[in-house]
């Protein structure tokens, strides 16, 4: 049976945070929850690369691994994986299936992702996991995500302010919601946050008992490589760095934090785990290069502020190679599409805008009027009804750099469609 029909009924709830509805939901299933340690990872931005780090290391070190992460870009079941294969159609179906049947007709219902999120914890009870890395769908405190006790970690990677309309007005409101992960006597590992927001988490993290750790970005060594110094010691440990971006050293950072604390509750990870862990880790959508039409073009689903500077930094470091940045940009209008294009755009690039498939996209004229707005000297600014149309008038200059981004959904439209 198809997945989106399966799904489908339960779209119109969209975002409704809280934890009855899931916690009933998942009682009815026999609280399987109860029976999976977890990792669990909030943060605006970094987390699904720290949650494919750690899942990537602990199927390296043995552990028959979950993971759980929204959300996908080209299929449903990309977002339940167990050692890094995502889970069958027949069996996500399946799944939901067993997940409707839970449903008490009198309980109001489940969200889409409620649901997803039911079907994920039954999913890695059933297959008896040894440990699943679970990253937090919106904020922190009410996502559907926050109903296990007693996680082996609780990480936050960053806080910006994205989904502020549901989270909260300020940094330190958002960092509240996200701080909501974090339990009674569970070890916390934060990232790089503003300080108000670090104010925040450690308040909360102090109140609750819990052990900080807030690792030291890790250090290149040489393109592609990285030097991580371990908290409890001066050791160091070296490791491929597969994933782009200056970034990364501080996300992969934050995840051999999470690994040292797992070291010490007597999970077995050995320093060639790491290493091969992180050799093989990927995460498509993310600063990703691919072939089109026989040119390169960079992907990445930037879809806040704070993400669009991180692929902005990267395209700088790229810019020896390249006489200017071609810039292929949809924006879904619930995002602040003027933080996002201050945060891209520089004098001499080009730009193209398009909608995002399916999707609320914010309106082309507006987006382009408000482009040439906050960077007035842009060699070029024109919407097109859709990608694909772009795409095909973009390479026209060989010595540019093009790179597609502003929504993941995007990006997920341009991965389901063939390179002719």
């Amino acid at each position: 049976m198809n997945i989106d029909s399966l799904l489908q009924p339960f779209q119109h709830f969209g975002i409704n945070l809280g934890l009855s509805r899931i916690n009933r939901l998942l009682a009815n299933l026999g609280n399987p929850h109860h029976l999976v340690p977890i990792i669990h990872v909030a943060g605006t931005n970094g987390k699904g690369s720290v949650c494919a780090y750690l899942s990537s290391i602990l199927t390296e070190a043995g552990y028959k691994t979950g993971r759980y992460i929204s959300p996908h870009l080209v299929d449903w079941t990309e977002r339940i994986c167990i050692n890094g294969q995502p889970i069958k159609s027949e069996d996500f179906a399946e799944l939901i299936l067993q997940v409707k049947a839970a449903i008490d007709r009198e309980d109001d219902s489940p969200t889409q992702f409620e649901v997803i999120t039911a079907a994920a914890w039954l999913y890695f009870a059933q297959q008896q996991v040894d440990l699943a890395v679970l990253e937090v769908g919106l904020g922190g405190r009410l996502d559907a995500t926050n109903v296990c006790g007693n996680p082996l970690v609780t990480i936050i990677t960053s806080i910006g302010r994205d989904h502020w309309q549901q989270l909260g007005p300020t940094i330190a409101h958002i960092a509240r919601e996200k701080a909501g992960i974090i339990k009674s006597g569970c070890p916390v590992v934060i990232g790089v946050l503003p300080p108000e927001a670090e104010t925040v988490v450690r308040s909360v993290a102090l109140e609750l008992n819990c052990s900080i750790v807030v690792p030291k970005p890790a250090q290149q060594i040489y393109p592609g490589w990285a030097e991580y110094e371990k908290i409890a010691s001066a050791e160091l440990i070296r490791y491929p760095l597969p994933l782009l971006g200056e970034i990364q050293l501080i996300n992969s950072a934050v995840a051999l934090a999470a690994v040292e604390i797992l070291q010490k509750q007597s999970w077995q990870i050995s320093p060639q785990a790491i290493a091969h862990g992180m050799a093989k880790t990927s995460h498509p959508g993310r600063m990703q290069w691919v072939t089109w039409q026989k040119q390169q073009l960079l992907i990445d689903g930037a879809h806040n502020g704070e993400s669009a500077q991180v692929l902005r930094d990267y395209v700088d470091s790229l810019l020896e190679t390249a006489t200017s940045v071609t810039w292929i940009v949809g924006i879904l209008a619930t995002k602040d599409c003027a933080e996002i294009l201050r945060s891209l755009l520089r004098p001499g690039d080009k730009l193209y805008l398009v909608p995002v498939p399916d999707s609320n996209s914010a309106n082309l004229s507006e987006l382009a009027e408000l482009a040439q707005s906050i960077c007035p000297n842009l060699s070029f600014c024109h919407t097109y009804p859709d990608l694909f149309l772009a795409l095909g008038e973009v390479f026209t200059h060989p010595n540019d750099l093009v790179v597609l981004s502003g929504s993941l959904y995007l990006i997920g439209s341009f991965l389901q469609k063939p390179s002719p």
